[in-house]
């Protein structure tokens, strides 16, 4: 008898665990899948823009504030808690332990406002990228259907917000070892070995996902960049200093900002958005229309030295990004401080003439988005992955290094932690509410 009913229940054992795996694997293709459709909407998006910047240059001083007050407004109403890069919220749900706090900012209306509003964003040409965002719509997703699922508690506990993001890395760069140290070193801040298998198995399946669909591809194409040894070091050295710390005080400029306006964007949320989409429809405007919109065309002009732009360019880029932020609409710094970065390091490149312009374009990104976000593996890894090119591998981790060190003299807090700590402080009233 105790045979029989053990036998049972290794039965009903092996089915729900069954039942679990491929509602894992399904909720981690649908990453894939949401990342990959969200990084082609992005593309479209942004290419009306300029279809509305073809027309007058001088459009976005009406099309843009109107179009962040509109996104404002469905935030506002429609879809609160999805304000902002997303990332923050992901790292607020790794440390909530209410159930039921974490499903307000990881649900699929979440995930889809953020989708939607993020476009409607580039739509209006705001300095903001879509990889954050897809972080967010990575966790919420598999947080989601790890519900439907009922998925054991030491899942739900970490393990499926961690590997959302993940694969949202992952699918949206096409950066698999990305995904997996930006899980590691910014969301966790730690490596957990229950959560390890989880947060590679999801890494895996998003982003073949997306490579079904789009295709093999490098996020800013191919470069050949080098750096030998005989060449000049000293360029790290400048980049890691100067970049990081431009990058920090980046970080520093939003924190402080964003905690001072917190009080006047909750009375005049709409006005707070009027005014910031005015300001980066003149920003676009005396920067001839390249600080609009991801950045992604600019960083891989830079990147692949097909081109170049104005030594303004980083710090204009640098201010519409701090203004789109500001605004309160969703969207990331992610893709426009790489952008940026490239920027700072096409401007340094003019001090070293023996060294490829290109060469220390990939320094200056590594440089200034470490800088920004203080977390030099994922930012080299990050680059290394997007750019094909391993063979900067050095000279990348010693210029993240240095930004780092730089960064934190700069700006003590590591940005997404220190945005992230509104929602943790809103969860805490709530429970000393009750």
């Amino acid at each position: 008898m105790r045979s029989t009913l053990q036998t049972l229940r290794n039965k009903i054992l092996c089915t729900t665990t069954w039942k679990i795996q491929l509602v894992f694997w399904f909720s981690a293709i649908l990453v894939g899948i949401a990342a990959t459709l969200f990084a082609i909407a992005s593309e479209h998006t942004h290419g009306l823009f300029k279809r509305i910047l073809a027309i007058s240059p001088y459009l976005p001083l009406v099309v843009t504030p109107l179009l962040l007050v509109f996104v404002a407004w469905l935030t506002r109403r429609f879809f609160p808690g999805a304000q902002g890069s997303g990332i923050p919220q992901s790292i607020a749900a790794l440390n909530i332990q209410d159930h039921g706090a974490r499903a307000t900012l990881l649900s699929l209306r979440i995930a889809i406002g953020k989708i939607v509003l993020t476009l409607l964003g580039l739509l209006g040409g705001a300095s903001i990228g879509r990889e954050g965002p897809t972080v967010h719509v990575g966790a919420a997703i598999m947080f989601s259907f790890g519900n439907l699922a009922r998925f054991p508690q030491h899942f739900m506990d970490r393990g499926l917000i961690l590997a959302g993001g993940a694969a949202g890395i992952a699918a949206a760069f096409n950066t698999p070892l990305a995904g997996i140290v930006f899980a590691i070193e910014e969301m966790s801040r730690s490596f957990e070995q229950r959560t390890s298998g989880t947060i590679l198995t999801a890494v895996v399946i998003a982003g073949v996902t997306a490579i079904a669909i789009q295709g093999p591809y490098t996020y800013f194409g191919i470069s050949d960049a080098s750096l030998p040894l005989s060449a000049s070091w000293l360029a790290v050295l400048v980049c890691g200093v100067l970049g990081g710390g431009l990058g920090g005080l980046f970080s520093r400029m939003l924190i402080s900002s964003t905690r001072k306006f917190s009080p006047w964007q909750s009375k005049y949320p709409l006005r707070i958005a009027l005014i910031c989409g005015l300001g980066i429809a003149i920003i676009g405007i005396f920067s001839g229309g390249t600080t609009y919109g991801t950045g992604y065309d600019e960083a891989r002009l830079l990147v692949t030295g097909e081109g170049e732009l104005d030594a303004s360019y980083p710090i204009m880029k640098l201010f519409a990004t701090f203004v789109s932020y500001l605004s309160g609409i969703p969207g990331g710094i992610f893709a426009p401080s790489l952008a940026t970065g490239a920027g700072v390091g096409a401007f340094f490149a003019q001090w070293f003439s023996s060294v490829p312009v290109e060469t220390i374009v990939l320094l200056g990104m590594v440089g200034y988005f470490t800088g920004v976000v203080q977390t030099p593996i994922t930012a080299f890894v990050i680059v290394l992955e997007m750019t094909g090119n391993h063979g900067m591998l050095l000279p990348l981790m010693l210029t993240a290094l240095i930004a780092q060190g730089t960064s934190k003299l700069i700006c003590p807090e590591a940005i997404y932690v220190a945005m992230a700590a509104p929602f943790l402080a809103s969860d805490s009233n709530n429970k000393s509410g009750k």
